[in-house]
């Protein structure tokens, strides 16, 4: 397999990082990806630009699972973006909105990591192809932390708005 990047694929490669980065920086900030702020709105951004990217890019000649990964991210964004505009969901919304943006987080890193152990290092790369099982562990250990993570961040709401909604004590 050749290990060389066209200009759109160091393109797409070098956005995709940034995008990855401002998540991670979001989640380490504000403890969630929020579409509301200048973090999460440059996350949702830098992965649309991403997908996008990503979609003339055919290393195999035909679409791959990236491919559905990135038409999924695209379909998935718009929904946790508008999340707390539907009102019929009420205080779900926000607990749908932290979900899905991690879930285009945890679909964003299935790639990142299939394409960097199939890529690197360029001499001799770790893995052989997406059934190598330093990338099946690679591939679980996502889901555990997207897990981890998400219910983390679910929690955390919770506390947060049992703590603003709590009860009011009439001082008057």
């Amino acid at each position: 397999m050749p290990n060389h990047l066209s200009i759109l694929g160091i393109i797409h490669t070098a956005i995709s990082i940034l995008a990855i980065f401002a998540a991670l920086y979001a989640l380490l900030r504000d403890g969630k990806i929020s579409p509301s702020n200048g973090r999460g709105k440059l996350y949702v951004l830098l992965t649309v630009i991403t997908c996008i990217t990503g979609l003339p890019i055919m290393r195999t000649g035909h679409p791959t699972a990236g491919h559905s990964l990135a038409v999924i991210i695209l379909i998935v964004l718009p929904i946790a973006y508008f999340a707390t505009s539907f009102k019929f969901l009420g205080k779900s919304a926000a607990y749908l909105q932290v979900f899905l943006m991690s879930l285009t987080l945890f679909f964003s890193f299935i790639p990142a990591v299939v394409e960097t152990l199939t890529r690197l290092p360029i001499s001799h790369p770790v893995a052989d192809g997406p059934n190598s099982p330093i990338i099946q562990m690679g591939l679980l250990t996502l889901v555990v932390l997207f897990t981890v993570g998400v219910l983390y961040q679910l929690i955390k709401l919770y506390q947060r708005q049992k703590h603003t909604s709590g009860p009011t004590i009439d001082l008057a």
